[in-house]
């Protein structure tokens, strides 16, 4: 039997989250155009919610139930490998974001993808980013349905179809409704949601382990390679070296992030957001891992003991140091976050069908669509998607940061350098583009299939090598028209 005790915060969060994502798309109805509207928010974000959306996509619920669980697995040096992610806010809005905003507002684009057919010229490049974009979209969905009904198992007693139902079908409808503005605004709410989720655990774990003093003492007593930064073999410096690749530096290419950055209203809040966002990041990241390794001096077990998933190991630790009505509060948080990215994500992934390749044919074949029809379709689309996604994940997979950390890596190899060469490098071509993407891509999906690593090291870097050296040799022997050049130089590169 469920405990309601602890069902009711959450089922109030899910209707002030469906409230303010129909407010929002009822305040801004009109503005600007649905396309516009719909899918970038008309570009009026101001800084802080720039900056909590920006967050609440990017801590899903791996941050806050996989990674924590590696962390009472592994200790203190899990703690360090996630400090990297500090950073992710400074490299997305100070590398990428004021440049990518320029050239989105002259191109007029709303995608990430409008950026790449831009730059490159070519339907064949954008029509593969859609398509990568949506599969690594699903898988991730998929992971974040999972967490959330997973964690909701565990702390209310109600099945896990129950919990699935519940805020699957809460997110699937609000983001219908609300679009990217609806998204953002319950991408804010989130965030704080997080961070409050974060307090109210670490009290119970402090409470439960009787202070932080003696839960370091149980945590030295019984795992003293916790303590140390390698703990004892399981962090060497290569996984440091590629968990820092994957979960932060090259996290400022993925789309979902990206297209944060040309949905802001002005300079001033882009500069606003890259502040709060960072303290906040940090202290939300860094927290939340740490309350990982903490809960080792409460939950004193084998892994066995748990379920044998690192993915129980949170949700344990709310469930076992939490009275019921705040163990309702405290799983909002990572509840939250999957709800954000999973928002997050549909709209980007209605975006690159509806934007990217429906309306772009039809502006090919001289058509164009109402307004009202691209309306419905746009909205069927998110609702078509979510409503897949979410059928995939009745039956669960195992191990959910895996499956995250699988998805950050295709979009940053997919991506990484189609964008920074694209911004950043004149000379980067369409033969180039192609070649990163597909063939990177694939190279490191094949890795990632066969479990081949080079010198130990995540296939990310097999990834990124790979598409790094396709995009400077393919760029390098193509040859462009100067017209073309001029072209690209205009948006792209003006003296």
């Amino acid at each position: 039997m469920g405990n309601l005790v602890a069902l009711i915060p959450l089922v109030i969060f899910l209707a002030v989250a469906l409230i303010i994502s129909f407010v929002a798309r009822r305040r801004s109805a009109g503005e600007g155009g649905f396309v516009k509207e719909y899918f970038i928010g008309n570009r009026t974000l101001g800084g802080f919610v720039l900056a909590m959306t920006t967050i609440a996509t990017y801590g899903s619920v791996s941050s806050f139930v996989g990674g924590p669980g590696q962390a009472w697995m592994v200790g203190w040096g899990w703690v360090y490998m996630a400090v990297v992610q500090v950073t992710a806010l400074v490299l997305l809005y100070g590398i990428v974001g004021k440049k990518l905003a320029l050239v989105a507002r002259k191109l007029d684009a709303v995608t990430v993808i409008d950026i790449v057919r831009a730059r490159y010229g070519s339907n064949a490049l954008a029509n593969i980013s859609a398509i990568i974009v949506v599969l690594f979209f699903a898988a991730t969905m998929v992971a974040q349905f999972v967490g959330g009904a997973k964690l909701f198992e565990a702390v209310t007693g109600y099945s896990y179809l129950v919990g699935l139902v519940l805020f699957g079908a809460a997110v699937i409808l609000f983001t219908t409704i609300g679009g990217f503005r609806g998204v953002a605004f319950t991408d804010a709410l989130c965030g704080i949601i997080m961070l409050v989720g974060i307090f109210v655990l670490a009290g119970g774990i402090l409470v439960a382990g009787g202070g932080y003093e003696n839960i370091m003492d149980t945590i030295k007593a019984n795992h003293p390679a916790m303590l140390e930064p390698f703990s004892g073999g399981s962090m060497p410096a290569g996984l440091y070296f590629t968990q820092w690749l994957l979960v932060g530096i090259l996290t400022f290419v993925l789309p979902q992030s990206m297209v944060r950055c040309m949905g802001f209203k002005d300079t001033k809040a882009l500069h606003g957001a890259m502040i709060t966002g960072t303290v906040i990041i940090g202290l939300m990241m860094i927290g939340v891992t740490s309350l990982g390794v903490l809960s080792a001096g409460v939950l004193t077990g084998s892994l066995a003991d748990y379920g044998a998933s690192v993915d129980n190991i949170i949700p344990q630790a709310i469930a076992q140091t939490l009275p019921a009505w705040l163990a309702g509060v405290a799983i909002i948080g990572p509840i939250a976050a999957s709800i954000s990215t999973v928002s997050s994500l549909l709209i980007a992934s209605s975006s690159a069908i509806i934007k990217d390749v429906y309306l772009h044919s039809c502006e090919q074949r001289g058509k164009q669509p109402s307004e009202r029809g691209i309306a419905r379709g746009s909205q069927l689309v998110t609702l078509v998607v979510g409503v897949i996604v979410f059928a995939l994940a009745v039956v669960p997979p195992d191990v959910i940061w895996k499956i995250n950390m699988f998805a950050f890596g295709g979009l940053e190899t997919a991506f990484f350098w189609v964008m920074v060469c694209g911004l950043f490098w004149r000379r980067a071509g369409k033969l180039g583009a192609l070649l990163s993407m597909a063939g990177g891509t694939v190279a490191y999906c094949a890795c990632m299939a066969v479990g081949f690593k080079a010198f130990g090291l995540h296939q990310i870097v097999i990834g990124i090598v790979v598409a790094g050296a396709l995009m400077v040799v393919g760029s390098l022997i193509e040859k462009r028209s100067a017209v073309e050049q001029k072209a690209v130089d205009a948006v792209f590169f003006p003296e």
